[in-house]
């Protein structure tokens, strides 16, 4: 099993402090939180991708190539990229660049994205947003395959014979698709042969897994190896301890924080009590064996080889949330990888044949 540590980068008052630190501040703790993850031994990194409120992550590919040159070994994914909201054609720029500048470190989960606003601000409708996530990924998919590419979409001008540079490092990139709630992406992902990302982070697990299911059924029936699909699964909060009591106490005041966020903006808890929480969601809150029994639990339902954690402390100390990473490397995440398989392929990047060939020189 592959692990993960990913940010939103949330802009809003701390949970517990209530203090709002500034957006340089917040993405300083980005970028620490990155170099961090890779000193501790993580197999990944990823920024996601919001366009509104509270969320300062509007430019991944910006956030990543700072950290691609901060780091040099860790892998670097993006938590989503919302094609739906996006020229594939700028996409693809972007990408390829950091591509390059990250010697192939790069990882893509793609999804239409939520949020009314963001969706306002790019002139998306809920009728369209599905159909153009699908185009922008299929242009996205060909500009990074071929050299030229001719094309007649509906979201953007034709293409004839068009070059789009620079040409990627990687050939071809490993695209995720993220998965929260409909089976629009995950037949996008069965159709295609690529891996699915379950966000599994708002609801109990039964919506998550009938989502998995379906994948794994959908891609049976576009005629994919069933041996070589691959899901990788979100989690709702994580903190561990070497005893349950202190992990939960620790994350009591941060749950409250959290509880009182929802409420301030009109939404009602899912789980309303930090017990429902612990039991029903997929938080890993508790001590290292009961962090360990849980993840298995999920992959009976998932069958998941990759498994993303919060990057920061969102709300815990910084020294205590580091102490759990550490933690976490040290006695979870061996047991979890003795025991779960890794997706079905080589972590490594994949590297152009060019430079395979001069590495074996």
């Amino acid at each position: 099993m592959r692990f993960l540590v990913i940010t939103l980068i949330v802009h809003r008052p701390d949970p517990v402090t209530g203090i709002t630190p500034s957006a340089r501040d917040r993405l300083r703790e980005v970028v620490d939180s990155a170099v961090l993850a890779e000193e501790l031994g993580f197999d990944g990194f990823g920024v996601g991708e919001r366009h509104e409120r509270p969320f300062i992550s509007s430019s991944p590919p910006v956030v990543l190539s700072h950290l691609a040159a901060r780091t040099s070994r860790i892998r670097l994914f993006t938590a989503v990229t919302t094609l739906s909201l996006l020229d594939p054609v700028r996409a693809y720029e972007d990408y390829a660049t950091l591509d390059n500048l990250s010697d192939g470190r790069l990882e893509l989960i793609i999804g239409k994205g939520n949020g009314t606003a963001q969706r306002e601000l790019f002139n998306v409708t809920p009728e369209d947003q599905w159909d153009r996530n699908a185009e922008s990924y299929e242009l996205f998919r060909q500009i990074w395959r071929q050299d030229t590419i001719t094309a007649q979409p509906r979201y953007r001008p034709a293409l004839h014979e068009a070059e789009v540079w620079p040409r990627p490092y990687q050939q071809p990139i490993r695209v995720w698709h993220g998965s929260a709630t409909s089976r629009e992406s995950v037949d996008l992902a069965a159709r295609y042969g690529d891996p699915l990302f379950s966000a599994n982070v708002t609801n109990p697990i039964e919506p998550y897994a009938e989502l998995v299911h379906y994948y794994r059924q959908r891609w049976a029936e576009y005629g994919h190896d069933p041996a070589l699909a691959a899901v990788g699964a979100g989690t709702a909060g994580f903190h561990v301890a070497p005893r349950s009591q202190d992990a939960v106490a620790a994350y009591a005041p941060v749950f409250a924080g959290q509880l009182a966020f929802q409420r301030s903006m009109g939404m009602e808890p899912v789980f309303p009590t930090l017990e429902d929480f612990i039991e029903r969601s997929s938080a890993l809150i508790g001590s290292p064996q009961q962090i360990i029994d849980k993840v298995h639990r999920y992959h009976e339902q998932f069958g998941h080889s990759v498994l993303h954690l919060h990057a920061e402390a969102g709300g815990l100390p910084p020294a205590e949330h580091r102490a759990s990473l550490e933690l976490f490397q040290s006695e979870v995440a061996p047991a979890l990888r003795r025991t779960i398989p890794d997706p079905p392929w080589p972590w490594a990047p994949v590297l152009p044949e060019a430079a395979v060939t001069a590495a074996a020189d």
